[in-house]
């Protein structure tokens, strides 16, 4: 026989629940044990002796202790005990290094002293001001730890902050810290705006390096299309196509000690071309993978190149030869720049290092390991000894010959390709989403972003830029771009210099805001005021 289930209301159904609840949660099994108040002091008071023992009988009589106290008791622990004070002398205490307030050795506890634990600014003021002349002299050139601040014993003085100056009181000089200026971002140079006024088209891929001849008459490209274009500057109508490699040719350099065109692509290949007869005169073989860019030296007859297999290689022009393999980074090296001082070579890799060479010994002199991801492009300064580094996290600007870092560029948040930078101080970063930086060299002030419509017929993500270059004027800037296109930009010569502030744009943008503004009203009454005369009309028509 089934035994029917008895029903409850949804009240009792409740209460019981919260009965099982509080049956549940009542325990205090997990609860900490009650604080005992004589155990505490008892702990407190025994991790004081141990920890602290050597400095809780830190104030010492100024000068005629040893004459008053012939020699100090030492407790238990080995720790000095010093007398107390005998009725009606007054013993004038000084305070060491270690105790945390007054702001120095040797200054005399006053009554303000002994009873603030911490200083205010009246006090300290004082205490600088009431340093003993004796003292004085030593102090000035030591540093010394703040008021707020605990050295334990045997710690090395801290350096003096750079805020702190001497100050002349009476005959002693006297150690006082002054607030510090806030700092201010140097005023940038102003550069007039670069924009777009000519869009090459010719190659049947993308347009992977650029360079343009000493000359100034024509400058090179290479293709993922697997050839090597030459175009007249001027005009932008093609000259010559070179072919020879089988793969996407990754870097072009023209010499300027011989009519030579140097070319290298992901087929392991590194040509030589004769410009006077259009033809490869030269093979470099020794690279087992792409080879992804090259330099030539600007004095001596060598060429570097770059390649995926982790190495960078030197050859002799003539002769072929390779003199040294620079080995030492763990992944593939994209970027290869030659300089005729020291360091002379330096190498970006995908290994996030950036490393300088010897290139006689053939070996690293310096290894930078700031950059957090890939380093693709490294540029010189034309006048400057310093270098910049582009990559995903960040612009790093640096000081040869050590490398020394000076500052961060930072807001293309963009895989960067390439950099360029001219003599007048503008450093040209482009990225692989098309946007293009243009950045004052001394301030790294980011003065301009460009970025330019794809070329017709191709896709959004096209718009990438691989390599850029200013010619040797520099007065026209070239990139080379993934919508298979060369783009050209100027100088806008109708800029006028506004402001030359690091604000320009913003009050540029608020002027142009205040122009809206005031024709959105005017359309506004205007609508009203003829929404007025037709009510008007129709009112007295009725």
């Amino acid at each position: 026989m089934v035994e029917e289930v008895q029903k409850h209301s949804v009240h009792t159904l409740v209460f019981r629940s919260l009965k099982r609840t509080h049956d549940m949660f009542v325990a205090d099994n997990g609860k900490p044990v009650p604080l005992d108040e004589e155990s505490h002091k008892r702990k407190m008071a025994i991790k004081l002796r141990n920890e602290y023992g050597p400095v809780l009988h830190m104030p010492t009589s100024k000068e005629n202790l040893k004459e008053k106290v012939p020699q100090s008791a030492s407790d238990s622990y080995g720790h000095k005990q010093y007398p107390a004070n005998q009725v009606g002398q007054e013993v004038e205490y000084l305070v060491t290094g270690t105790h945390p307030y007054p702001p120095g050795p040797g200054v005399a506890l006053t009554a303000d002293t002994k009873i603030q634990r911490m200083p205010s600014e009246s006090a300290a003021q004082s205490l600088a001001v009431a340093l003993p002349a004796s003292q004085a002299r030593a102090d000035a050139n030591r540093p010394v730890p703040t008021g707020g601040e605990y050295r334990h014993p045997g710690a090395p003085d801290r350096a003096q902050p750079a805020g702190a100056v001497v100050m002349e009181g009476g005959n002693a000089k006297n150690s006082a810290l002054m607030a510090k200026k806030a700092p201010t971002m140097p005023k940038p140079q102003w550069h007039p705006p670069w924009k777009l006024y000519r869009v090459i088209s010719g190659h049947l891929g993308w347009v992977r390096c650029i360079a343009v001849e000493p000359g100034n008459q024509w400058f090179v490209t290479g293709s993922a299309d697997r050839t090597i274009k030459i175009w007249d500057l001027a005009s932008g109508k093609l000259k010559l196509s070179l072919t020879g490699h089988i793969s996407t040719v990754r870097g072009v350099i023209v010499s300027t000690r011989s009519p030579y065109l140097f070319s290298c692509g992901e087929d392991k290949q590194v040509k030589c071309w004769d410009l006077e007869y259009n033809k490869v005169i030269r093979h470099y073989h020794g690279h087992l993978s792409a080879v992804y860019g090259l330099d030539l030296h600007p004095t001596i007859d060598v060429l570097v190149t770059c390649s995926r297999d982790s190495t960078a290689r030197i050859w002799d022009v003539r002769t072929k030869a390779s003199v040294h393999t620079l080995s030492g980074h763990t992944n593939a090296v994209a970027t290869v720049r030659c300089q005729a001082a020291e360091p002379q070579i330096i190498t970006g890799s995908h290994d996030t290092t950036i490393r300088l060479w010897d290139l006689v010994a053939g070996k690293t002199r310096v290894t930078l390991t700031n950059h957090k991801k890939s380093v693709r492009a490294v540029v010189l300064h034309p006048r400057h000894y310093t270098f910049a580094s582009g990559s995903p996290d960040n612009i790093k600007q640096w000081k040869f010959p050590d490398g020394s870092f000076i500052q961060n560029l930072s807001g293309h948040n963009a895989i960067i390709n390439t950099l360029t930078v001219n003599s007048d101080g503008v450093l040209v970063s482009g990225a692989d989403n098309g946007t293009m930086h243009l950045w004052d060299w001394r301030t790294g002030y980011n003065f301009q972003r460009v970025h330019a419509a794809v070329q017709p017929g191709s896709l959004d993500s096209e718009s990438g830029i691989f390599a850029c270059a200013f010619d040797q004027s520099e007065s026209r800037l070239l990139t080379a771009e993934a919508d298979k296109t060369i783009k050209v930009y100027k100088e806008d010569d109708t800029a006028k210099k506004l402001i030359q502030s690091a604000g320009s744009q913003k009050l540029l943008r608020e002027r142009d805001f205040d122009v809206f503004v005031v024709i959105a009203v005017f359309v506004f009454l205007f609508r009203f005021s003829l929404a007025l005369m037709r009510i008007s009309s129709h009112l007295c028509s009725g």
